[in-house]
């Protein structure tokens, strides 16, 4: 036999790894070919959505080339492990002081840490500010069943909290001409038991900003009225990456004496890779003692707050080259074009004739976003399920899905803008989008389709 016929594996479709096809239940015996298992899971990943005409997705889907270097530097980190690597420990702590100053902390010690995204860095923040309530209750000898957080309409992340740590979620629901927490709602619905208040800059449904400050008036109020001294948490998930560089005169952080605490997401408007968050507290009086533990036995005595243990240490080596290789100019840069390209988006989006613009990317009202739905008493033959399910075909993903209770029988759409997200690729997006609603027209749906049919979307 030659050896060129003992090479089989060169004809990498051809190998017997890829001939029997992959295990799909149970564990290997054999070892297998790496390029031959790598290029089928590579295949496998091929039926993917494409991340970059996920328009629904808030998070990063393009990153420099720098970037990725870094990441494969930083592959071998565990962010956890400070004794064995002090400089990604180092370059974490950088990142809390800037985010510090950039969110109007008070002068002395940064308190805060990474996280592996922001849902974690905000069940953090909830959890400090029921820590402080039942100690408060428990210092004056008073009860400390029965606590409850006031919000707006919230991403699933604060359902979570209030599942797990046994809290009253009392989310204000949206009303017709009201979609998110004001003033008045706030005071409303606090009372004694009020472990704190949750405005969110950028709520995931619209887009839009809640009115932090107003928050803020309204609580201060109601202790001159009350005595009542209720705490802000704010979900800055997406706007705290974005107000400090394009809404600069937004008051919403620290600069608020009521604001104790905030989280955000470095891989969204952080512009860092798939997966980190931030959680910052004002004060160091404000993160409880009983939230940090101190571990040893990694070879050294290191302070530990975040919910997960071993965590990744690239994408924070990431974030603090973002810091410093784009600064504020960078940043009010790159944010500013995707806003640009969010009003693009809602003037084309509102001259196709069916569509009413619920929120136009406007910097200062909310994130780069464009949400809309159809003209109130227009029936077009479709739904907006229906777009969606069109534009799918061209790859590109725009989540339709209706609005929380008590305005769930309203179904709209929305266009997240992301670095990366370019004008070119939207008026790619525009063209296709007219020629999905040409389809529509001349092929009206017999049954239409609703949000379980169609979008498989969920906040």
């Amino acid at each position: 036999m030659s050896d060129r016929a003992d090479r089989s594996d060169d004809e990498l479709y051809a190998s017997h790894t890829l001939a029997m096809g992959l295990e799909k239940s149970r564990f290997p015996e054999a070892t297998a070919d790496p390029r031959a298992v790598s290029s089928a899971i590579r295949d496998e990943l091929l039926l993917d959505g494409n991340s970059r005409q996920n328009l629904a997705t808030f998070c990063q889907t393009w990153e420099e080339p720098e970037v990725h270097a870094l990441m494969d530097v930083c592959i071998d980190k565990n962010m956890v492990d400070k004794d064995e690597y002090p400089q990604t420990a180092e370059i974490e702590a950088r990142c809390v002081r800037m985010l510090a100053e950039l969110w109007h902390a008070p002068d002395g010690p940064a308190t805060g840490c990474s996280t592996t995204g922001s849902s974690e860095a905000a069940m953090l923040g909830g959890l400090a500010m029921k820590r402080r309530w039942e100690a408060g209750r428990k210092a004056k000898g008073l009860s400390t069943e029965r606590p409850n957080l006031v919000t707006g309409p919230v991403q699933v992340c604060w359902h979570k909290f209030a599942r797990y740590w046994d809290i009253e979620l009392r989310e204000v629901p949206m009303a017709p001409g009201r979609r998110l927490l004001t003033a008045e709602e706030v005071r409303r619905h606090c009372d004694e038991n009020t472990i704190g208040v949750v405005p969110t800059l950028g709520v995931t449904f619209t887009g839009e900003f809640e009115p932090v400050k107003a928050i803020s008036d309204a609580l201060d109020e109601l202790e001159r009225d009350t005595g009542l001294n209720i705490p802000i948490h704010v979900d800055g998930a997406s706007g705290g990456f974005l107000a400090p560089f394009c809404a600069p005169d937004l008051v919403w952080d620290f600069s608020l004496p009521r604001v104790r605490s905030i989280n955000a997401s470095g891989h969204k408007f952080g512009l860092a890779p798939l997966g980190v968050g931030w959680v910052l507290w004002r004060e160091q009086s404000d993160l409880p003692e009983n939230m940090i533990f101190w571990v040893n036995y990694l070879g050294g005595d290191m302070k530990d707050i975040a919910l997960n243990f071993s965590r990744p240490g690239g994408q924070i080596v990431c974030q603090y080259y973002n810091f410093v290789r784009l600064g504020r100019e960078g940043y009010a840069r790159v944010h500013g074009a995707c806003y640009d390209t969010a009003a693009y988006l809602a003037g084309e989006i509102a001259a196709m004739g069916p569509f009413e613009i619920i929120y136009d990317g406007d910097r200062s009202r909310g994130i780069p976003a464009v949400s809309w739905k159809l003209r109130d008493g227009t029936d077009p033959g479709f739904t907006l399920f229906d777009l969606a399910d069109r534009l799918r075909a061209r790859g590109w993903q725009v989540p339709a899905y209706t609005l929380p209770p008590a305005c769930d029988d309203q179904p709209i759409q929305r266009i997240l803008v992301r670095n990366g997200v370019s004008r070119d690729l939207c008026e790619l997006l525009v063209a296709d989008m007219k020629s999905a609603l040409a389809h529509l027209e001349a092929h009206p749906a017999q049954v239409p389709l609703g949000e379980a049919e169609a979008s498989g979307f969920h906040h």
